[in-house]
C-alpha cells in the first residue's frame, strides 16, 4: 500500500451527496475512483453519467456486496442511508476496506465501538465523513483562538438550517431511532462544529429541546452542551428556519463569527472578530473545495500509515452527545455525559 501513488475508491451507493463526492475523489491528486455500486437498478450508471461523465473505465456494480468484494478496491466512500452506516461500514471493514463513511458513522455508541475494535482487527481506516472540517477557514478560527486573540473560550453558538422542500421530505419518512429527522440530518453538524472551539475538553452534560412529526422525526431542535465552569456550547438547527449554517465562539478577550460553514467550492468563506479593545476585522479567506481536502486527506492517511485528523474517538464523542441530547428532548431533562 505504501507503494501506492492513488487510492483506489469505491462508492456504495447513488445518494445525491455524489454530487460532491464523485468529483472530488476524481479530482484529488492521490486518489481514483473504480467503481460505483447500487442496489437499485440503473441507478450506479445513472449517478456516473451525470457526475463524472468522463471517466469511462469505472466499473458499475448493481449491489454493493459485488463492490466489497472487488481486489481492485481499496476504499470505499459510504452514502447510504443513516441507519445502514454502521452495518455496511462493518461490512467493508471484514473485506478488508478502508472506510470513509458518511455522517452519521453511527446511530449508537456501541456500534462505533464495535466498529473500532473491528478496523483495528482488520488493520484498516476509518473515518466519519465531516467534510466541512477540512476547509482552512476552521484551522484559521483554531489560529485566532489559539494566538490568545480572544481570550479563554467560554461560549459557543452554532447555528444550522434551511426550510424543507418537497423534494426532501424522505428525510423526515423514517423516526429519530432509524435514523430519520433534522438531528441525524444537519443536527450531528451542529454538535461537531459547537465542539469545535473546546478542542479536547470533557463535556458533562447536555439539555434539549425539540419539535416532532407525525413520523417520530424531529424537524427543529436546540440546546446546550455543558463543559463546566460556565463553559457551555449551544446548538440549533431546522428544517423550519431559514437557510444558516454559521458558529460563533465567545471568549473573555472577544470573538469571532465563521460566518459559511458549508462553504462551497466558489464561495468565499467569511470570519470576522472582535475584541474588547476594540480592534475589529473582517476577513475574506481563500475558495476552497472542502470535499477535495477530506477525500485527499484520507487517502494520504492510508496510502502514508498516518492516523485521520477526525478519529473514531472523535466519532464516539460526537455520538454520545447526540443520543444524550435526543434522550434530553424526548424525556424533558438534563442528561448527564459522566
Amino acid at each position: 500500500m505504501t507503494n501506492q501513488k492513488k487510492l483506489r475508491w469505491g462508492i456504495l451507493g447513488a445518494a445525491r451527496i455524489n454530487q460532491q463526492l464523485m468529483p472530488a475523489i476524481v479530482e484529488a491528486g492521490n486518489s481514483e475512483l473504480v467503481a460505483i455500486a447500487s442496489r437499485r437498478p440503473g441507478a450506479a450508471a445513472e449517478t456516473l453519467a451525470r457526475y463524472a461523465p468522463e471517466q469511462q473505465s469505472v466499473k458499475i456494480y448493481d449491489g454493493p456486496d459485488a463492490l466489497l468484494d472487488d481486489p481492485d478496491i481499496d476504499a470505499v466512500y459510504l452514502p447510504l442511508a443513516n441507519r445502514e452506516h454502521a452495518e455496511w461500514t462493518l461490512r467493508a471493514i471484514k473485506r478488508g476496506k478502508h472506510v470513509l463513511c458518511e455522517k452519521p458513522m453511527a446511530l449508537n455508541v456501541a456500534d462505533i465501538d464495535t466498529i473500532e475494535a473491528s478496523a483495528l482487527q482488520h488493520k484498516v481506516s476509518v473515518m466519519e465523513g465531516f467534510m466541512y472540517r477540512f476547509h482552512p477557514q476552521h484551522a484559521r478560527v483554531r489560529a485566532i483562538i489559539d494566538s490568545g486573540l480572544i481570550g479563554e473560550v467560554r461560549c459557543v453558538r452554532s447555528c444550522f438550517a434551511f426550510m424543507m422542500q418537497p423534494a426532501r421530505e424522505y428525510r423526515l419518512a423514517d423516526d429519530i431511532a432509524h435514523g430519520g429527522g433534522a438531528m441525524w440530518d444537519i443536527g450531528c453538524y451542529a454538535i461537531h462544529a459547537a465542539r469545535l472551539p473546546f478542542y479536547n475538553a470533557t463535556p458533562l452534560a447536555v439539555t434539549a429541546l425539540a419539535k416532532y412529526t407525525e413520523t417520530g422525526a424531529d424537524s427543529s431542535s436546540c440546546g446546550l452542551i455543558d463543559y463546566g465552569d460556565g463553559k457551555y456550547a449551544q446548538f440549533e438547527f431546522s428544517f423550519e428556519h431559514a437557510r444558516r449554517a454559521e458558529y460563533e465562539v465567545i471568549g473573555t478577550l472577544g470573538g469571532l463569527i465563521c460566518h459559511s460553514v458549508w462553504a462551497k467550492q466558489m464561495d468565499t468563506p467569511v470570519i470576522s472578530w472582535w475584541t474588547e479593545s476594540g480592534q475589529q476585522e473582517i476577513e475574506h479567506l481563500p475558495p476552497a473545495n472542502h470535499f477535495r481536502l477530506e477525500i485527499e486527506h484520507f487517502s494520504d492517511c492510508v496510502l502514508n500509515g498516518k492516523a485521520p485528523a477526525l478519529s473514531l474517538a472523535d466519532a464516539r464523542t460526537n455520538c454520545k452527545i447526540i443520543t444524550a441530547a435526543l434522550e434530553s428532548a424526548a424525556q424533558g431533562r438534563r442528561v448527564a455525559l459522566v
